[in-house]
């Protein structure tokens, strides 16, 4: 097995890395044209949503260029407290389940952060509901939620609109709700997630410049409608601008699963007979989307990576597959920042800013072998992450705090 990078596809990474660093140069002149969405300024706040990411660390600003979600002030700064005193009930509004990312993502709520936080004495429970995407039936579960006790509420993954008024419904009981890897716009809201319009254009730009600029390319999206699913393809269309040559021929529901996506794939390639240089793919359906092609006969072509497992053992195992991948949303690390964003609220630390995001973040070959190993299995649906510290820090999370402090170390 060859493990050796060619000297042109070592080239072509490093410039894809450049490449996110170059975002991130300019983000600070994009600064000024952040959209804000659904911005809110609590009745006692006195800026401005620009004013609330300009006085953020310099360091941490970056991330909101090209944002598009509310960058405003939260409502639970200064003497707000929550309705109830620790220990907290956690109620958790999921939207669907059965695809790796929900497991991976579940799995570090109850195996790692509950148990954490019940030992410090800080969360009773944490009751969590499934809506199967249904946005009447995810309403009614959170209110559902609040009525039975719940003290705060996270989500993941919704439409920007759809949960607003069962937000504000929790919010007048003294309820917080933060919506992890996803944004919402209700100004009663915290969203915590990386920059899904970066990601998208990161992860597109990568795969445009593999093919060289030029060719058919299929895109693969999320769910129509999501918050997450929209930006990202937002961020797809904006790199496609760039390149005259790429023919974005087609768009199918991959849904975040591999099984999903393997099925609409395959669905695609049986109706059109053109051939395609490569894949874009939101997170959670790469390996799928391979498997598309390897069942369908087709060539394998570059697709986008975002920490699935069996991918990055196909790039192992075939080192010009592609030339970087890129952490958008890593299941259990996302799950965490949510957590502790949760926590840190209801111990009246004090959110600055409704929308808490980092940027994306480069996935090489050689961390996907350090952590997958040469003998990994390319058909995995399970997902590589980087260290909770490299995600982020709680040195970084504390710069989002107007009063902070270990969410373990509260006393009741």
């Amino acid at each position: 097995m060859n493990h050796t990078q060619t000297a042109s596809s070592s080239r072509r990474r490093s410039r894809s890395i450049i490449m996110v660093a170059a975002i991130a140069t300019a983000a600070a002149i994009a600064l000024a044209g952040c959209s804000s969405g659904g911005d809110f300024q609590d009745p006692g706040a006195t800026n401005s949503s620009d004013d609330v990411v300009s006085q953020l660390a310099s360091d941490l600003q970056p991330a909101y260029a090209n944002l598009g979600q509310p960058v405003g002030a939260t409502p639970y700064t200064g003497d707000w407290k929550p309705r109830g005193d620790a220990p907290w009930t956690i109620g958790y509004a999921s939207p669907y389940d059965g695809n790796s990312w929900q497991a991976a993502a579940k799995a570090r709520l109850f195996d790692d952060l509950l148990k954490t936080y019940q030992d410090a004495g800080l969360i009773k429970d944490v009751i969590i509901t499934e809506s199967g995407f249904d946005d009447s039936v995810q309403n009614q579960q959170i209110r559902q939620l609040v009525d039975q006790g719940a003290d705060l509420i996270i989500a993941c993954c919704s439409n920007t609109t759809s949960l607003n008024q069962s937000i504000e419904y929790a919010y007048k009981q003294g309820v917080p709700f933060v919506s992890y890897s996803g944004y919402v716009t209700s100004p009663y809201a915290i969203n915590t997630s990386a920059n899904y319009h970066q990601a998208g254009f990161a992860s597109a730009d990568a795969i445009f410049m593999k093919i060289g600029g030029e060719g058919t390319v299929l895109d693969v999206i999320g769910v129509a409608g999501a918050a997450s699913s929209d930006s990202f393809d937002a961020g797809v269309a904006a790199a496609a601008a760039n390149y005259p040559g790429i023919k974005l021929v087609g768009q199918v529901e991959g849904a975040w699963a591999d099984t999903v996506t393997k099925t609409e794939v395959q669905k695609f390639l049986a109706t059109n007979s053109e051939p395609i240089a490569g894949m874009i793919v939101q997170p959670g359906s790469a390996t799928g989307a391979l498997q598309a092609l390897q069942e369908s006969g087709r060539p394998i072509v570059p697709i986008s990576i975002a920490g699935e497992a069996g991918a990055l053992c196909y790039w192992i195992q075939n080192p010009d597959f592609v030339d970087v991948a890129f952490n958008v949303w890593p299941p259990g690390n996302e799950m965490q920042l949510g957590f502790e964003v949760a926590v840190r609220t209801l111990e009246g630390q004090g959110p600055k800013i409704q929308s808490i995001v980092r940027e994306v973040s480069p996935i090489t070959s050689e961390f996907a072998l350090d952590k997958l190993g040469a003998d990994c299995d390319v058909n995995s649906n399970a997902w590589i992450e980087p260290s909770v510290d490299d995600w982020f820090s709680t040195a970084t999370l504390d710069k989002f705090f107007e009063d902070p402090s270990d969410p373990l170390a509260f006393k009741p």
